[in-house]
């Protein structure tokens, strides 16, 4: 058995701490790892052979991520968001050339919570029989009560180790949520697949020709590259719009352990520990008679008198306030920022990268300042700006500068300035983590003004 962990999405109704790039998957979120980690621990039990696909925008941090766990694991990167189906289809084809075998293959969100491993694992055993026989298999989410937020799977006829499907539904609204609810043939769509890789080729083929034959564009006998320039032509479609509503080749199989799709501040409370007032406060909180009520502080002091199912999300440079049965409309707020080019739905003022992170500091018309902590032994990638120069003074550690092929070595308090255009790295080849505060002044100041010459984590 191969797996698959999808690992692009946006996380937009858990903002202000997911940001497009920082999405959920990324994030912990109060547990021992990210949900991106736990996932690929979760899968590891059911198959060492483990591919994630994500987006280039996303790239350096899932390599992070998954390095701590595994050194070697593979990871494909979309040049451009083209929704599930291409994503599928082509790690699918990464897969079949790279092992020139037909397995069968496990397809898993990266932002799902599942502490329940053991009888995950027992559901995937079934699952893989009917796969075996040529299903496309869909584990669905028995449900015990009426939920607007998900889209729904009806079944038919009883298999060995599960059901026909008969029909993919639209998230209802409450009244037909119950209607399912009563007629107990409907599942919560998890979003976790299973099919041979053959078996997902031809019903691509049948259904979605166009997928089919774009894939065809596609190599990876000796690479791992996705070409934008073919990757572009694909359909932007999910893997249940292209194929899963169409074929006649869909099994479900009922997943026997807990599921939780994190969609919301208000699933974030449902799922944690809870003080005898039934709050939730996570970091540096102070309360007085609150009730029922989720306080997250990630760099502040959050006081909070006489709050009642209210959610507060505070980080360094937002705070979201709402009731607690109104978090689903917090993606309205992401989706807002978003159309008024506000940054904040963007990224975070701590960006993280391969070499270590930075924080910006300040920044008005014309320059930006930000502390930038590079990890020892780490380096930034020989680069240049052409909007920009740079102002670099060291407070910790020892900093190495190579800049116009000239290596300058810096203790704390010295300083040194990046001309425009000038080629130059900042590196850190000792023992000790290096910290440096870089003015940055120009127009336009953004994050994109990076041309790059060399860099050891290929992202040139």
């Amino acid at each position: 058995m191969y797996g698959i962990i999808l690992a692009g999405g946006s996380g937009s109704r858990l903002w202000p701490l997911s940001r497009e790039l920082y999405p959920k998957q990324l994030l912990n979120l109060n547990f021992d790892k990210s949900l991106l980690q736990s996932t690929f621990e979760r899968l590891q039990k059911c198959t060492s052979d483990i591919v994630s696909i994500t987006n280039t925008k996303h790239i350096s941090n899932v390599k992070i991520q998954l390095s701590e766990l595994d050194k070697n694991t593979t990871v494909l990167a979309e040049p451009v968001a083209k929704n599930t189906a291409p994503a599928i289809v082509l790690a699918t084809k990464y897969i079949m050339q790279k092992t020139n075998s037909d397995p069968v293959i496990i397809v898993v969100p990266s932002d799902h919570l599942i502490k329940d491993n053991e009888k995950f694992i027992s559901t995937v055993k079934k699952g893989e029989k009917l796969a075996q026989q040529g299903y496309i298999v869909t584990f669905g989410i028995e449900p015990n009560y009426p939920e607007t937020g998900y889209g729904y799977i009806n079944t038919s006829d009883k298999l060995s180790d599960g059901y026909k499907v008969k029909e993919f539904v639209e998230k209802p609204d409450l009244e037909t949520a119950k209607k399912y609810l009563e007629e107990g043939t409907y599942f919560w769509n998890s979003g976790i697949f299973m099919f041979k890789a053959s078996v997902l080729s031809e019903e691509t083929k049948k259904h979605a020709p166009e997928i089919a034959k774009i894939s065809e564009l596609f190599d990876f006998t000796n690479k791992t590259e996705i070409p934008f320039i073919d990757f572009d032509k694909m359909p932007s479609i999910s893997i249940d719009y292209a194929i899963m509503e169409k074929s006649d080749k869909i099994a479900l199989v009922k997943l026997e352990s807990d599921w939780n799709d994190l969609g919301s501040w208000q699933s974030i409370y449902d799922i944690s520990k809870k003080d005898e007032n039934g709050n939730v406060f996570v970091g540096h909180v102070l309360d007085k008679n609150s009730k029922n009520s989720f306080v997250y502080s990630s760099s502040k002091l959050v006081a909070t008198i006489g709050l009642e199912d209210t959610v507060i999300v505070e980080t360094e440079d937002a705070i979201l306030a709402c009731k607690k049965d109104r978090t689903q409309d917090v993606k309205q707020i992401y989706e807002t920022l978003k159309q008024k080019h506000d940054n904040t739905h963007l990224i975070h003022k701590t960006v993280y990268r391969p070499w270590g992170f930075y924080t910006v500091i300040a920044q008005g018309e014309g320059f930006l300042t930000k502390i930038i902590h590079v990890n020892k032994g780490q380096k930034l990638s020989v680069q240049s700006h052409n909007y920009r120069s740079e102002h670099w003074v060291v407070l910790s550690g020892t900093a190495k500068v190579v800049l116009e092929g000239k290596d300058l070595i810096l203790s704390p308090g010295h300083s040194v300035d990046i001309p425009l255009k000038a080629i130059h790295s900042l590196q850190n080849p000792y023992e000790e983590d290096l910290k440096i505060i870089e003015v940055q002044k120009g127009d336009p100041l953004i994050e994109e003004d990076i041309i790059r010459y060399e860099d050891m984590y290929g992202r040139v």
